[in-house]
């Protein structure tokens, strides 16, 4: 691959903004450099005063790969993923068939060197049947395990306490939580169903998937990841009130760890009339109160640890109908930065402070190994931006639509590097690039 030179940048990288140059050597960063500062390369990238990021990690997609390849599939999301700055993503278990079984597993990780373009990791996930089966995972090469404490999309739900205590007693690797209570839900859809006298629509989504359902899923899941001393990672948090179950502060060190996605720090009740089932998904987008508490976490120190964007593809004629009926899931992955990048336009956030909960907490949470950072050494993992608006397009997803579209957000990505190789370029995938399986350190 040579070396590359990218010149004349703001480099956004651990707590600060600093102009200067990154020198490329192959798949690693050879050297960060002062402005100015002359050297030779292959390939010289101007910058012009961009800012450069490490190339985000994005802990939570479903890339419906294999069974479910009509709405998306690996290859494809892999380069909205990258049309993204997304260079290394975490995906999940829910597919046909199920990752609840070790070939399930390696069967993704051979599909994904065939055809991702960026680097990737597997959840596998948790049943009523495998636990000796996460008992015996190599925590050097796989994120970790996923559990659905609600039902969702997949039917994997895991509800016996006991089969819990003894889950989150059997691995020290992350376990990713999906937290709603199932009795409350249930009991709620019947109420507004015989109540309406038909499937509730979609405004009534946050009433059944409500914020009390997400509450009492989630303290279960921290009590009981508490008494065993086990690292649970709760995965879209959307209410107020779960944020008093998470402590402030660095990530390093902390046992109980929060992500927040993208569809619950933009949208809110209030958008159904106009969004209706675009916006549905689960959990499910709650109120003004619960979104702006969610925003005022997420400063460096603050109780939201990770931005996910739990990118889930459906065609849209799968969207159609009401609470029961419509798919719940947002394609979200090609403006994973750019709609973080708006939060900072409006003063939610910093740039700093989306480095932080989208690049380094991540590599930080979930030990990866020798990526998530600016460092000469590090994985060339790297992604250019601007605070250029643009308008969302439906046309970026494969599936077709996307709830952004016609939304005015706040930058752009110009380019993308993945292990030192260019995968996207001012609106150019390169398809022949491919990611690598990524390494943790526990």
């Amino acid at each position: 691959m040579g070396s590359t030179l990218i010149k004349g940048v703001q480099i956004v990288n651990e707590g600060t903004i600093t102009p200067g140059s990154v020198l490329i050597e192959g798949e690693v960063i050879k050297e960060i450099l002062p402005p100015n500062t002359h050297i030779e390369a292959d390939h010289v990238i101007s910058g012009g005063g961009l800012y450069l990021l490490p190339g985000i990690i994005d802990d939570h997609v479903h890339f419906r790969d294999p069974g479910l390849t009509h709405k998306a599939n690996m290859a494809t999301e892999s380069r909205a993923a990258a049309a993204g700055g997304v260079t290394t993503i975490f995906d999940m278990p829910n597919c046909k068939p199920t990752t609840t079984t070790l070939q399930a597993l390696e069967d993704k990780y051979q599909h994904a060197s065939e055809c991702c373009l960026v680097n990737y990791s597997f959840y596998l996930g948790a049943d009523s049947e495998n636990l000796r089966l996460i008992e015996s995972l190599d925590p050097s090469v796989n994120c970790g395990i996923k559990l659905f404490m609600g039902s969702s999309t997949g039917n994997m739900l895991l509800s016996d306490p006991k089969m819990l205590d003894a889950l989150f007693r059997c691995t020290p690797m992350p376990i990713a939580a999906h937290c709603e209570e199932t009795p409350i839900i249930d009991r709620n859809m019947q109420y507004w169903t015989d109540r309406l006298g038909c499937e509730p629509p979609v405004q009534y989504h946050p009433q059944i998937r409500s914020a009390e359902a997400c509450y009492e899923s989630s303290a279960k899941a921290v009590e009981l990841a508490s008494a065993a001393g086990a690292h649970l990672h709760v995965l879209h948090i959307t209410t107020a009130k779960e944020l008093s179950l998470f402590e402030d502060g660095p990530v390093q060190g902390k046992k109980i760890t929060a992500e927040a996605c993208p569809a619950h720090l933009f949208f809110t009740d209030k958008d159904y009339a106009v969004q209706g089932t675009k916006i549905k998904c689960n959990p499910a987008v709650k109120s003004v109160t619960d979104r702006d508490s969610l925003r005022s976490q997420l400063s460096v120190d603050g109780r939201i640890d990770v931005i996910g964007t739990d990118h889930a593809p459906h065609l849209l004629s799968e969207k159609q109908g009401g609470c029961k009926s419509a798919a719940s899931g947002m394609p979200l992955l090609p403006y994973s930065v750019p709609s973080m990048m708006t939060l900072v336009n409006e003063g939610v956030m910093s740039m700093t402070d989306l480095v932080q909960k989208m690049c380094h907490n991540p590599a930080i949470l979930f030990g990866i190994k020798e990526r998530g950072f600016i460092r000469p050494g590090y994985k060339a993992d790297l992604t250019l931006v601007s605070t250029r608006p643009q308008i969302g397009n439906a046309k970026n997803n494969f599936c077709g639509w996307n709830p952004f579209e016609g939304y005015q957000l706040g930058g752009t990505v110009h380019y993308t590097w993945v292990n030192g190789q260019l995968a996207f370029a001012d609106g150019t995938i390169d398809s022949s690039v491919r990611g690598e399986r990524v390494l943790f350190s526990r």
